[in-house]
């Protein structure tokens, strides 16, 4: 007979995982940044044309790393970023439309499927379904990481995906080859969501390989990982994410496209990435020098342990999942966890140190969040029971389910008060630039445009266009011409040095137009007004590039 409360417990924490999203996605339901407007661009593109192409460059990592020879619009997609988040829009898009509430609609539904899953996980590691039941609905409510859920981005696959595949790997040291040879096939998935996805299968594969060398050490009973499973969970992977590797190497002849040129992987700041024409080898990154060179790697695992603690575990959680940790060492269905966070932490912090403030990490560390709010209520629990050991006058039941709940409420009120200034942050970007994005719809639909973010102008306007490049002026100037641009768009928070001068009026290129649209906001960030021209310092402007005789635009 059917058990209600295994049905009852998941679905009502799917339902209260849904619920978030639903509120956040309302609260704000377009793309709010470049990852997240690049999926749901390349959803637009896809569902209309059945083609993975874009009409714009949000970085030039996507052409090799340079301004091209013979530059051109649109290009093949997916040089940087992996496909699965925009395909999932695909269907959405076609049933329902291309409103920005539509393509959020798949990312609301998979990443609710968290809340569940950790539940599941809980009990079959052993947790008392209290416990499993609390970090469920930590993960439907996952700290200052909440609105990122919502938004059209890897985040709300890779959680589920990440968690799932850990927890197959675990089942696996447990003797389950099923489960093991499954998840080969979600780390493909995984994979297909982000390119360092793959990662997940380092648990798999190191798990594997200990077992076979160490056979003499282990008893007669204990589960072993045999070839056979081993093989069939590498085939799984290369069924789901071998296609896509076939694709990628007869449109651009690499794997990874974006880091043949070694701008991904040699820069020595995160601007670098946006530049088209600095140096980026081997030998430019180990100029810098030891000291440096250790400096920011040290930096980059900093960073990376700060940021884990800071917006899933919200610090306070932080003591509570090192116990939970420690009380698990050797819990073979927490190995796979603990070796995938290992080798995350040193992949971004040693070879990817640059761009952990800016998003890198976070994307692939909330894989590891539903694992950590495990340990974090066993943390919890353990805490109050060796207080009740010492305070005869604790109900350690009772104590530990008021704590475990209190946890919960703190994380709520995280996720609240970092979805209100995530909302309030992006409102005020997309406001102030909603008078450019006008003029644009009204006078050039189709002209292309260089501005801070490509991907936005493309979603909001229906520009093509490219990337402002971190570059000089000189620089600049021959992408605008290659890419026959005729509008340019200057933002003061997204600001190359060579054009901070264009934006306050001391120089003024003879292809340059006056500003046409000028928008001033207060001391608080809010628009307050869009003129022309300018009637005082613009927080950002539009302006007409000409280097046709014929364009008088800018006479």
């Amino acid at each position: 007979m059917l058990d209600c409360t295994a049905v009852r417990i998941p679905g009502a924490l799917f339902l209260v995982a849904l619920a978030v999203r639903i509120v956040t996605g309302l609260g704000y339901p377009d793309p709010a940044y470049p990852d997240s407007l690049y999926y749901a661009n390349v959803a637009r593109e896809l569902a209309a044309r059945q083609l993975f192409q874009v009409d714009y460059i949000w970085s030039f990592v996507e052409v090799g790393g340079r301004i091209p020879a013979d530059p051109v619009l649109p290009i093949p997609s997916n040089a940087h970023w992996m496909p699965l988040a925009a395909v999932i829009q695909v269907p959405f898009i076609w049933l329902f439309g291309t409103d920005p509430l539509v393509q959020g609609v798949p990312f609301w539904l998979i990443s609710a499927l968290a809340a569940p899953l950790t539940y599941a996980i809980g009990l079959d590691a052993g947790l008392k379904r209290g416990q499993a039941v609390a970090a469920g609905i930590l993960v439907a409510i996952p700290g200052l990481l909440s609105q990122f859920m919502s938004q059209t981005d890897n985040f709300a696959l890779f959680m589920p995906l990440g968690a799932l595949a850990l927890w197959a790997c675990g089942r696996g040291f447990r003797g389950d080859t099923r489960a093991f040879v499954l998840g080969g096939a979600v780390v493909g998935l995984a994979t297909l969501s982000r390119n360092d996805g793959v990662l997940l299968g380092v648990p798999f594969a190191l798990g594997f390989l200990v077992q076979r060398f160490r056979l003499r050490r282990l008893s007669n009973g204990s589960p072993r990982i045999g070839w056979a499973a081993a093989l069939a969970c590498a085939g799984a992977f290369l069924a789901v994410a071998g296609p896509w590797y076939l694709r990628q190497l007869a449109v651009f002849g690499s794997l990874s496209p974006s880091a043949a040129n070694g701008r991904i992987l040699w820069i020595r700041n995160y601007h670098d990435l946006y530049s088209a024409s600095g140096e980026t080898t081997l030998a430019s990154f180990l100029a810098q020098g030891p000291e440096a060179l250790l400096a920011s790697r040290a930096g980059g695992v900093a960073m990376a342990l700060i940021l884990f603690a800071g917006l899933p575990l919200m610090l306070y959680l932080v003591p509570f999942t090192a116990l939970g940790a420690w009380i698990r060492r050797q819990d073979r269905m927490f190995i796979p966890w603990f070796i995938y966070a290992a080798t995350l932490f040193a992949f971004n912090g040693l070879l990817f140190a640059v761009h952990v403030p800016f998003g890198t990490f976070l994307h692939s560390a909330v894989a590891i969040v539903p694992h950590a709010y495990l340990l974090a209520v066993l943390g919890i629990a353990a805490v109050v029971e060796w207080v009740a050991q010492r305070r005869r006058h604790w109900n350690a039941p009772r104590a530990t389910r008021n704590f475990t709940i209190a946890a919960v409420i703190f994380a709520l009120l995280g996720a609240a008060g970092a979805t209100w200034r995530n909302e309030v942050s992006w409102r005020r970007e997309a406001d102030l630039r909603s008078p450019i994005v006008a003029e644009l719809a009204r006078r050039g639909p189709g002209d292309r445009v260089m501005s801070p973010d490509a991907g936005a102008y493309r979603f909001h306007a229906g520009s093509p266009g490219i990337v402002t490049p971190n570059d000089p002026l000189p620089v600049i100037e021959v992408a605008l011409r290659g890419y026959q641009v005729r509008w340019l768009v200057l933002e003061r928070d997204h600001m190359v040095p060579a054009l901070a001068p264009l934006l306050d009026g001391e120089e003024r290129p003879a292809w340059l137009s006056a500003p046409i649209v000028a928008v001033q906001r207060d001391t608080e960030g809010n628009r307050t007004s869009a003129t022309a021209p300018s009637a005082g310092p613009a927080a950002a402007s539009l302006y007409a590039v000409c280097f046709e005789p014929s364009d008088d635009r800018c006479s």
